[in-house]
């Protein structure tokens, strides 16, 4: 069990900041250059990856360099062949507070913030983390160790395999502030829960219990806070020590990616397609062979470096907004 997140998550010590290299440019960097993790917390551990919310006397509240560092996380993990499970959590008492608000009323104004001029040229910053989450070929799971509000709760979606303490709490609060749900959460909130619970939620903007997520099918598990991460963990490891990390990376994206196809032929097409060329890998030679052996597999493939020849298999879509259309009444 990663040592490091426990003690952070105890509050007992300060998380070490890791650097990382920078392969594409962003805001404010320079491609080539390192960058330091200043706000979260990465650490890998026997093929675990946990990604801290490292701002606890903040409660974990999101900032611009912030968001930077967690969708820079995320990209690394994926290139990482090392890197087989995510587990993503919170410093302190908060998992995340959301957007941190300390610009006041013009928190959200992308002019008065320098973010943007006009509206073709503004992305939802909390959007671009989960669309990152959202292309990830690791499986990622969130333990909730308290509230999780705002884009604290919207970057949730897009993970895997949710656990909360009982403590924690989950509010899609936007509608209180004025604002519309950010980060995607509307297409990927109603598949998560129905579209009669995300209506209840969004609409009213209310905090909701870590048992009522979990009924609502939000969570797939509740714990005491200090059994969490120990159970997190363990389903890391139980996903690492025994399955293919190419077979595994392929059906998280084949489970999201046809959550919204509008026929299953869509995934025939691409199953055959995978497992044409996986029936061929050392990897299912391997677990047929760990089987009639009665042994634990050793499978060697890994990605990004193993993916079938099928994969990508979509064409990823490009952020254009779209002319806006004249109204009726105009």
């Amino acid at each position: 069990m990663p040592s490091d997140a426990l003690r952070d998550q105890r509050g007992l010590t300060p998380l070490t900041s890791q650097l990382i290299v920078i392969e594409r440019g962003r805001a404010g960097q320079t491609p080539g250059r390192l960058m330091t993790f200043e706000m979260i917390g990465y650490s890998v551990e026997d093929g675990i990856l946990t990604i801290t919310l490292n701002r606890p006397d903040k409660m974990n509240a999101i900032t611009s360099p912030m968001r930077e560092e967690l969708i820079e996380a995320f990209a690394r993990a994926d290139r990482d062949p090392e890197v087989r499970v995510i587990v993503v959590t919170g410093s302190g008492k908060a998992y995340c507070a959301g957007a941190d608000v300390s610009g006041g009323t013009k928190t959200f104004d992308p002019q008065a913030r320098g973010w943007a001029d006009n509206v073709e040229e503004f992305r939802d910053g909390g959007g671009q983390i989960t669309l990152q989450i959202f292309s990830s070929t690791k499986p990622v799971i969130g333990a909730i160790n308290g509230v999780a509000a705002g884009l604290g709760a919207t970057m949730l979606l897009p993970m895997d395999i949710l656990m909360a303490a009982e403590t924690a709490r989950i509010g899609f609060v936007f509608a209180r502030r004025g604002l519309v749900p950010e980060a995607c959460a509307t297409w990927f909130l109603p598949k998560r829960v129905g579209l009669s619970t995300a209506a209840d939620w969004c609409f009213t903007g209310r905090l909701v219990s870590a048992q009522e997520a979990l009924e609502a099918g939000l969570l797939s598990s509740v714990h005491a806070p200090e059994d969490l991460l120990p159970a997190a963990y363990a389903k890391a490891r139980e996903i690492a020590d025994n399955t293919a990390a190419v077979a595994v990376g392929m059906i998280r994206q084949m489970l999201w990616r046809f959550a919204g196809s509008q026929h299953p032929m869509d995934a025939h097409r691409v199953d055959s397609k995978i497992n044409f060329a996986l029936g061929q890998s050392a990897d299912v030679a391997e677990g047929i062979a760990a089987f009639l052996e009665k042994r634990s597999p050793e499978f060697p493939g890994r990605l990004p470096d193993d993916a079938p020849s099928a994969y990508p298999w979509w064409e990823e879509p490009s952020f254009k907004q779209r002319p806006a259309t004249p109204s009726a009444a105009s």
